[in-house]
């Protein structure tokens, strides 16, 4: 996809990524309360997410790159959405965008190469956290079908306050 002037391709997430995507996940850990994570993260640390996240199956990782540069210009996951066995046909999605590459249409492409490769898997539902307000994710999350189903409130807490997080759900 032809974005500004540079290149975008989506692909698996793969080993060599892991530096890249680590720092790309601290930023929103340090500055944000898009994640609940508190402490930011060594790659070493992450290598079991990058691990659990195979080129096959219902649990992936989608990476999108500069295609000159080969900058990592934010990524996608599917996720176990909890780990009872009855929960095995539902999956939780998320999308991370590098903070110079917003607006660029990058979570969209993230997310259709994500559902794209997640059509021949046995799944029934994807859902989304999002942490409120985040009208962005909102946005991204309602054009690709999801519709909310409930907020948790001030079921988080970041930054010395609470937060809230919407939920959405979107048939597979």
């Amino acid at each position: 996809m032809s974005s500004g002037t540079a290149e975008v391709q989506v692909r698996p997430g793969v080993e060599d990524d892991l530096k890249a995507l680590t720092a790309l996940y601290n930023h929103y850990v340090r500055e944000t309360p898009i994640t609940f994570d508190t402490e930011p993260f060594t790659p070493e640390e992450r290598r079991p997410w990058l691990l659990s996240h195979p080129e096959d199956g219902p649990y992936r990782l989608r990476v999108a790159t500069d295609a000159d540069s080969q900058e990592i210009l934010g990524y996608a996951t599917s996720s176990p959405y909890r780990a009872k066995p009855a929960y095995a046909t539902s999956v939780e999605t998320t999308v991370y965008v590098a903070p110079d590459a917003g607006g660029r249409g990058i979570g969209s492409l993230l997310y259709t190469s994500l559902f794209e490769a997640l059509a021949g898997e046995d799944l029934h539902r994807a859902y989304a956290g999002i942490a409120q307000p985040n009208e962005a994710s909102a946005r991204l999350h309602a054009r690709f079908g999801f519709r909310p189903v409930g907020t948790f409130r001030e079921v988080g807490r970041k930054f010395g306050r609470y937060w809230d997080v919407a939920w959405y759900e979107k048939p597979l």
